[in-house]
């Protein structure tokens, strides 16, 4: 017998919430791809019937989850950028601090546990690192605004990289930041002993944004210091 809404009328919004955190689980623990609707309406306790309701279709639920978690966090990484820069007066940022802006609100939401903070970044870290077709067009939705503004910050940090070397560098930036958000299997891979602080968010990000400045700030390989650097600040990072 399939599982009954235990809410009064499937249109409530207790239910709606409901069936966002199990996908928001479940998506996380197995992937996109592999999570049906079945396995979602059985772990939120919800018919098949509440899902097509509030959301028509797989595709829209996924698309939910990260409007209401990627709306919120991209705009505090926005708002702490342009505090930041105001503090400046005009100079330029630090790598450190511009990586700052980019990382501190992940720290405050893995802090929130009743918005499942850590669960969602989980999430966002396997979606970038593993994006099935449905992710590629919802994700750059809400990062493009993001990236060209933080890009922007790091041309004006960074004037001796080359544009194209520096949109490398933010990849990667990004790149590891995704990794290190999907979960630490990778390092339990590595080391045979205990690691401390595994699944501690602010040590995690104690040391990434000094490593990933490190490869921000690293000289540019010869053969491109006789590259045009930064012909223009408006053009979409790759």
């Amino acid at each position: 017998m399939p599982p009954v809404d235990r809410e009064p009328t499937r249109g409530s919004p207790d239910t709606k919430d409901r069936i966002l955190a199990a996908a928001e689980a479940l998506f996380m623990e197995q992937g996109y791809a592999a999570t049906s609707l079945r396995a979602i309406t059985a772990q939120a306790n919800v018919n098949l019937a509440a899902v097509n309701y509030h959301f028509g279709s797989k595709e829209a639920l996924i698309r939910e989850v990260f409007d209401r978690r990627l709306g919120p966090l991209n705009q505090a990484r926005l708002d702490y950028l342009a505090r930041v820069e105001f503090e400046a007066g005009g100079r330029p940022l630090t790598p450190e601090k511009i990586l700052e802006a980019m990382i501190a609100p992940v720290v405050q939401l893995a802090r929130d546990p009743l918005k499942r903070g850590a669960v969602f970044l989980r999430l966002l870290g396997r979606a970038l690192s593993e994006p099935a077709d449905t992710m590629k067009q919802v994700l750059p939705i809400h990062y493009r605004d993001v990236v060209l503004r933080f890009k922007e910050a790091l041309v004006r940090a960074l004037p001796d990289v080359p544009e194209q070397e520096l949109v490398w560098r933010m990849h990667f930036t990004f790149g590891a930041m995704a990794y290190a958000m999907a979960g630490n299997d990778a390092l339990q891979l590595i080391t045979t002993c205990e690691v401390e602080g595994a699944d501690d968010a602010e040590a995690i990000i104690r040391r990434l944004v000094p490593f990933l400045a490190a490869g921000l700030k690293a000289p540019v390989p010869l053969p491109m210091r006789t590259s045009t650097a930064h012909p223009t600040t408006n053009r979409e990072a790759a």
